[in-house]
């Protein structure tokens, strides 16, 4: 029988791990047993944290969106500002409104006045057909 020497692939495929932990710390990156390891466990949170990365900047989005809100004392608060959009059919997304509200004030305060004046005039009409009724 002729013997088997399975160093190649067996390094090959050591190799290819050493390389993923190549920036781990300490033996992390020099044992094979903790690579493959830390290998999985470094996956497992990377599949985590891509969900986590949309939730987190949608609470960026939502905190900007809301301090800019109270700043200016149009609205009480966030949940006013948004209700009152969709109302008013103005449909914006947060991303969109929070990098408004960072660049260009002046802009945000135009949707809100627009808001603002939309609510006066249904109110006058509401106003308006009780009157007549």
């Amino acid at each position: 029988m002729t013997r088997v020497k399975r160093g190649y692939t067996a390094r090959r495929r050591r190799k290819k791990i050493r390389l993923f932990a190549s920036t781990f710390r300490g033996a992390h990156s020099r044992l094979t047993r903790m690579t493959t390891q830390q290998r999985m466990r470094a996956l497992v949170y990377s599949h985590r944290d891509r969900n986590r990365k949309k939730r987190d900047f949608r609470r960026l989005w939502i905190t900007r969106i809301n301090a800019v809100t109270r700043e200016d004392r149009l609205f009480c608060s966030y949940s006013l500002f948004i209700h009152n959009l969709y109302k008013r059919q103005l449909l914006l997304n947060r991303k969109i409104l929070a990098q408004i509200a960072l660049s260009n004030k002046n802009c945000f305060d135009v949707i809100s006045n627009k808001i603002i004046n939309q609510k006066e005039n249904i109110n006058q009409i509401k106003k308006e057909k009780n009157l007549n009724s």
